[in-house]
């Protein structure tokens, strides 16, 4: 059983992660597609918004990389600080 859960907890972490990634890039094509149609602004429209929602994603993932690479360094620390004894007999 404790195989199910690990299993399910990162499925659960993996979907949440892609939601991260692709939200700002729905969100900035949606504001596009709302533009485009109701305020009459061309087609053209969609190219910045394209990249402006690729850019939220990228920022989305340097911030996952800063907080995985500041977990992994204090985890480092900890191993390093510790203190051990070896017993001979």
């Amino acid at each position: 059983m404790k195989k199910w859960g690990n299993i399910i907890k990162n499925m659960t972490l993996l979907s949440q992660f892609s939601l991260s990634f692709i939200t700002p890039l729905l969100l900035c094509l949606l504001i596009c597609w709302w533009m485009s149609t109701s305020l009459g602004i061309g087609e053209w429209i969609f190219i910045p918004g394209f990249f402006f929602g690729l850019g939220g994603s990228f920022t989305v993932a340097y911030k996952l990389y800063l907080s995985v690479t500041g977990h992994q360094k204090k985890e480092k620390e900890k191993k390093k600080n510790k203190v051990s004894f070896n017993r001979h007999h």
